[in-house]
């Protein structure tokens, strides 16, 4: 069934299943239903037999991130062995630390696999979220442990002060970005919903001061335009990252995307993003804009992008109704699950943009 025709069937059912069923639970049985579909596409593209996320573009390389985001997707979709083999996969091959935290990258091309243990936050990040939310669905107790103590780890390792303000903000990883001045900062790293609920479950209000002031950081950064993908954090403010994109990119695009998710539809970074939007072509999506907003430096037409970028028009707009594009199953890693991302947000944030 085509995805445009799904959803037009999806139309017609919140009163058929409002009917004894509670408003949560006919919510639920509708995200699930838009859900799969989507989902199943994802995961025959992207997972391997052995719970490895392979991204083909990155030779053939696995990531944290990857492993994180796919099983929070298998968590949404009620996919437990899914979720259970991207889950042993990450612990057996990635989380090879000695604390609870994930080395960051597995070179499918290389005799040593994981030549650099340093983590990434936000793959640890999305991780415990995930192994959280699998414990929701799934009623798995080692999901919740695990999810505890990459969150402790994350607390205890990855939350640097600000330098001018002593304000928490996510850092990175454990090691490699902290500069004589104060620190590199990725925006779009400090998933702002994923920080605030792991911080409720396991009382680390570390992670959710990093989430507050992540937004103060992005709202600062929305000031001077589109928010960049890395900046460096000084005594004195924001800056240019020696050697680090300034520009809003493939990192940033999570930026505005998360920013909804978390229910910030109306944050400044989000109407920066979009203003930008609206000056490339139809059928276009901006990936590369300069720190001002002012140029359009790459474009695109894949659907992946055009949905977060659809996603973020409608939430600014006000209108109901959204052009976020069909699913395409070919579509590589980051574009494919960056739109079901959007897809959940959407669902979970903003429903008046339901998909057109």
């Amino acid at each position: 069934m085509k995805r445009r025709a799904l959803l037009a069937g999806l139309a017609s059912l919140p009163s058929l299943l409002a009917v004894g069923t509670s408003p949560a639970l006919a919510q639920a049985e509708r995200q699930a239903m838009q859900f799969k579909p989507v989902w199943t596409a994802w995961r025959n593209a992207n997972l391997d037999v052995t719970g490895r996320v392979v991204d083909l573009l990155q030779r053939n390389a696995s990531h944290s991130e990857g492993q994180g985001y796919g099983m929070l997707l298998a968590a949404y979709a009620g996919d437990a062995r899914a979720f259970a083999a991207m889950e042993n996969w990450a612990r057996i091959n990635l989380a090879i630390r000695p604390d609870a935290l994930m080395a960051w990258r597995w070179l499918d091309d290389q005799p040593d696999k994981v030549p650099d243990t340093n983590n990434a936050s936000d793959g640890d990040l999305f991780r415990a979220w995930a192994l959280l939310k699998g414990f929701e669905r799934f009623g798995v107790g080692e999901y919740r442990d695990q999810a505890a103590a990459i969150t402790r780890d994350l607390a205890a390792k990855c939350i640097v002060s600000h330098p001018g303000t002593g304000a928490s903000l996510l850092l990175p990883a454990v090691h490699g970005f902290r500069t004589p001045d104060g620190f590199v900062y990725n925006p779009s790293y400090a998933m702002p919903l994923a920080l605030t609920e792991l911080a409720q479950a396991f009382d680390e209000p570390a992670l959710a001061d990093a989430a507050a002031n992540g937004l103060a950081m992005a709202d600062l950064l929305a000031a001077g335009g589109v928010v960049p993908d890395w900046v460096e954090v000084t005594p004195a403010g924001p800056q240019p990252a020696t050697g680090f994109s300034y520009e809003a990119g493939y990192e940033a695009i999570r930026v505005p995307l998360f920013l909804i998710w978390s229910g910030q539809g109306t944050h400044s970074a989000v109407s920066r993003y979009v203003a930008a939007q609206k000056a490339v072509p139809a059928g276009e999506v901006a990936t590369v804009i300069s720190r001002t907003g002012e140029d359009i430096l790459q474009t695109t037409s894949a659907a992946g992008y055009r949905a977060v970028a659809a996603l973020a028009t409608c939430t600014t707009d006000g209108g109901i109704g959204t052009e976020i594009p069909p699913y395409v199953p070919s579509a590589p890693y980051y574009p494919a699950t960056l739109h079901l991302f959007a897809m959940l947000a959407q669902m979970e944030a903003v429903p008046r943009c339901l998909p057109i």
